[in-house]
Formats: structure tokens, sequence, C-alpha cells
């Protein structure tokens, strides 16, 4: 959902009584469910509230809020900008937008129902504006989020940033310098101490653009709390009539694929094709796949990594263990560096990325 698109989507105590509703209409609207209250004074069809993404939901609470933000220095930050920088929020679903200003000591301040202000310094230079609406730059929102939120969240928004900031769509190529460089600026946000600071350090080492969903970014942080060596990301499969196929994870005698379930429900991912002939198309590649390396295709969901454990239950059950660890035992736990930089035969440019969708 766009900014736009979200302004359009909200409606106004004012709205609400040009079209003849009533406070005691309005009322019973909310307590029927046919609205959905987003922010004092701001409501959404319910119907439209319940469709919408995590991402969505959240970009609906921050422009609700932008109204009565107007004319302070307070800017939107955290989970609220990079839902405005068009980032995912996996796992997690603020209930209050995020707002940043003024210098204090970085404490959470002035907590509301709807709303939760950092008391810290922002810049001009931190400052962007998207949609007519203020907020903290790319860099600073990431590290923001890869600090304050879960590990699940704070992957998958990396991935997502450098993705937008090194892949390029046309050529089907990775630019790692320019991934390195914006890896650095989110990295100058990050404290040399402090809460979660260490956490977001660590996962800052492991991001990388070539990744395409969230559940690729989670699937690739479990693979290395498991104890998997880096996986080649994207591996690149001769496919029929000079096409190639590109699956998410090669690991030891064996590719690794998070299969979301985006390709096959959602019409826009399926391309027009209906889903018998998505099923299809992707049992022909997997078997072309498999008669052409003579290795093993391994697929798992999203329930599959609801944590570390459980995906590594799922693995071992193909036999895929970490290097001198027979057998699974669903004890996942992180190596001594689970997160080393990553070697730069890891990143080569000539690796070309996957096509875009979840799970493809």
């Amino acid at each position: 959902m766009e900014i736009d698109d979200a302004r359009n989507s909200l409606l106004s105590r004012e709205d609400l009584e040009r079209r003849g509703t009533t406070v005691q209409m309005l009322r019973a609207s909310l307590a029927r469910g046919d609205l959905h209250r987003v922010d004092h004074g701001r409501y959404v069809e319910m119907t439209l509230w319940r469709s919408r993404y995590v991402e969505g939901r959240h970009l609906l609470r921050v422009v609700a809020a932008a109204e009565r933000q107007r004319g302070t220095s307070l800017v939107f930050s955290h989970a609220s900008a990079a839902v405005m920088h068009g980032l995912p929020l996996f796992r997690m679903e603020p209930a209050r937008v995020h707002l940043s200003g003024s210098a204090a000591n970085g404490q959470v301040l002035a907590c509301k129902p709807t709303v939760a202000r950092h008391e810290v310094p922002v810049p001009d230079e931190d400052i962007v504006e998207i949609g007519g609406i203020s907020c903290t730059s790319l860099p600073r929102a990431v590290a923001e989020v890869v600090r304050s939120a879960p590990r699940e969240t704070g992957i998958a928004v990396l991935d997502a940033a450098l993705r937008r900031g090194a892949w390029c769509d046309r050529s089907r190529t990775y630019d790692v310098d320019r991934a390195e460089t914006l890896r650095a600026q989110i990295g100058r946000y990050l404290p040399k101490g402090g809460r979660g600071v260490r956490r977001g350090r660590e996962i800052l080492m492991l991001g990388d653009g070539r990744i395409e969903s969230p559940g690729e970014s989670v699937s690739h942080l479990y693979l290395r709390d498991i104890g998997f060596p880096p996986p080649l990301l994207q591996a690149q499969v001769p496919g029929p009539g000079g096409t190639t196929y590109y699956v998410d994870f090669e690991l030891d005698g064996a590719f690794g694929e998070f299969d979301g379930m985006g390709k096959y429900i959602d019409p826009v991912l399926r391309g027009g094709r209906g889903i018998e002939e998505v099923v299809v198309a992707e049992k022909r590649r997997e078997d072309w796949i498999r008669g052409m390396t003579g290795k093993r295709v391994v697929r798992w969901g999203t329930a599959d990594i609801a944590d570390a454990a459980t995906f590594e239950q799922r693995l071992a059950r193909f036999g895929l263990t970490p290097r001198g660890r027979a057998g699974g035992t669903g004890s996942a736990r992180r190596a001594t560096h689970p997160f080393s930089p990553i070697p730069h035969s890891f990143i080569d440019p000539s690796a070309d990325s996957a096509q875009s969708g979840e799970g493809s």
C-alpha cells in the first residue's frame, strides 16, 4: 500500500458526517465491525483493514497519525519509517507508530495507545520526506529496526534494503560495492554500546540483498544459527532452451528452497496463470534441476521456520545436518561465531540473483 492509497482509504469524522453517519451510527458500525478505528478520529472500512498485510495496516496508522504531528519537529522512525520506505515487517505488527525528535537520552517517552515517542536528536541530514510525511532516512531506519526489533524482523528489513540498493532487475545482477556502501551507512547509526547494538551488528554482518523474501531471510538466519556454513545464494542451474533456473540455497549436496504460498495464491505473483499451471511448472522445474545436477531439492514453508529448532528438525528429516553432526535433534543453537563476515567468494558479483516474488 502506498501513502496516497492509505490517505484515500482513511475516513475522518467529517467524511462520515458528509455520508450522513451520525455519532450513534458510527458507534454501531464500530461495534458491528463494519469500521475499524485506526487513530483518533480516523477510520477505515474493516474489509479493507483485514485485506492488508502488516505493512499496509501500519502504514495506515502512520498516515492517520501524520495529521496530528503536522507542525511539530517530530519525524516517523523505527518500524514506522521502515514501512514508509516500503520495507517488510516480518513477524511484527507494531501497536503504535514511532516518532523521534529533540535531544534527550534515547528512552521511549510519552507512550500513548497509538504513539511511542523517542527522545533522540534527528539532524536534518537524517530526515527524508515521502509522500509529504517526514521520516528517518533509509539507513537510519534500518539501523533503528535491527537494533530494536526481533532478529527475524531485523534480517528481513536489512535484506530488503540491501536488495533495493544493490540489485538490478534488468540485468539480474547484484552490485556488491553498492551493497557494502549501504551496509556501512547503516552501521554508522549503530552506537558502540547500548541496548540491542550487539544484536544489530550481528544482523548487519549477515544481510544479503540477493535474498528476495522475508521467509528466505529467516531461513538464511536459522541456517547460520543451526551451524551450516554460508550457503550459496540463488544458485544457478542451466534450464531448457537456454534459460536459467535460480534456487534459493545450495547446501552441501542439496538445494534448499523456501516455498512461500504467495506464488500460488497471489494473482500478481502468478502472472495471470492458474494455480494448477503454477504447480505443474514448479514440478517440471524441480524435476529438471534434479536431473541436471543429481542433487535433491528440499523445500520448506512458513510453518517450518517457526523457530530454528523446528527448522533444524525439518532439514534433519531429509538428512541435512551441519558437517560433524549426525542426525537432527532439534537442538538448534548458535555457533560460536554464527555471524562471521561473508567472504568475498560468497558475494561474487557474477552470481546473479533470483526471480522476484516470495519463494520463487
